[in-house]
């Protein structure tokens, strides 16, 4: 089959196509025939050399995929066989920039209904990540004020519209005042321009010196002091991206004062059987959402399986909004 790979870390340069053998499904594994998959910060992350794939996971890159349950590992219960057939989408440690993957099957999801194949792939990874760190991480409520870092890309353009299901208020940082108005469109109460304006004081501002009770952290080191002073007393960070580096100085004197809590997190390294406690999740609160209208997919573009090189160049640009994807069948 074709994948995309890497030779050593770098720019997208680097990638390139190779021809390697199918994966062979073990029990309680199915093989999917890939229609489309999703790009994702750690897939540039690993790229870079910074964040490689768990021990025992395969290095072509991917975290998410849609496609067609072609096969089940032998030895599988019946419950696994009858995916065959079926158009799912995958949550993964790796391996998604493919022509076919295998996967647990309690990673999988069918489709939601009125969603197609190729825009399905930007969903599953998103929406794990959004639910299991905004509900169950940080238990927000529709009490809660909640600053969600990169307001339009994947994961904070699917945050808003969630958050808004929820009730809760919602504060978005963005890059320009075209991604503050799409911003908005996705459920915003509040809109700050991180290029123009002060994020701390404008969220003291908005707040009238209250602070947020929740922030979803992409950023990192970088943002850390600004979360902090931006926090209410009780806040909670998760922080599920280090865009912005890995190592800074912790005031543990203003935690302490304001009873803070830093949460970081990470799906890939997580088990099976974690995973699929949390894919069962989206699947009974989310993709109801996402089949009623309440969620829509919010994709960027579509590149083809060797045009990754100028996918990634897209991803690092910034200039996309919502999820960028790779189509197999372009």
């Amino acid at each position: 089959m074709r994948a995309v790979h890497y030779a050593e870390a770098g720019d997208p340069e680097v990638l390139r196509i190779v021809e390697i053998e199918d994966p062979v499904p073990a029990a309680g594994e199915v093989l999917i025939e890939v229609a489309a998959a999703g790009l994702n910060r750690a897939d540039v992350m690993q790229r870079l050399g910074v964040y490689p794939p768990p021990k025992g996971v395969t290095e072509i890159p991917g975290l998410e995929v849609a496609g067609t349950v072609v096969a089940a590992g032998e030895g599988s219960e019946e419950s696994v066989r009858d995916l065959i057939g079926t158009d799912v989408v995958a949550l993964l440690a790796g391996g998604g920039y493919a022509e076919k993957v295998a996967v647990d099957a309690r990673q999988v999801l069918p489709v939601p209904q009125g969603v197609s194949l190729t825009d399905a792939a930007g969903l599953i990874e998103v929406a794990a990540t959004v639910h299991s760190n905004l509900r169950e991480e940080a238990n927000v409520t529709a009490e809660d004020t909640v600053l969600i870092h990169g307001g339009t890309g994947g994961i904070g353009s699917f945050a808003l519209q969630y958050l808004r299901h929820l009730g809760a208020t919602t504060i978005a940082t963005v890059g320009s005042p075209e991604k503050a108005e799409l911003a908005a469109q996705l459920g915003a109460d509040h809109v700050i321009d991180y290029r123009a304006e002060d994020v701390k004081d404008r969220v003291r501002e908005i707040t009238e010196g209250r602070g947020v009770d929740v922030i979803l952290d992409v950023v990192g080191a970088n943002y850390l002091e600004t979360n902090l002073k931006s926090l209410a007393v009780d806040g909670r960070m998760v922080v599920i991206g280090l865009q912005g580096g890995r190592k800074a100085e912790l005031d543990l004197g203003l935690m302490l004062g304001k009873r803070l809590r830093i949460i970081a997190t990470t799906l890939r390294s997580r088990s099976s059987a974690a995973k699929g406690e949390i894919v069962r999740g989206v699947g009974e609160e989310i993709w109801p959402l996402i089949a009623s209208g309440v969620i829509s997919v919010q994709t960027d573009s579509v590149f083809a399986l060797d045009e990754a090189r100028q996918a990634h160049e897209h991803f690092d640009s910034g200039a996309h909004t919502g999820k960028v994807l790779l189509e197999l069948s372009r």
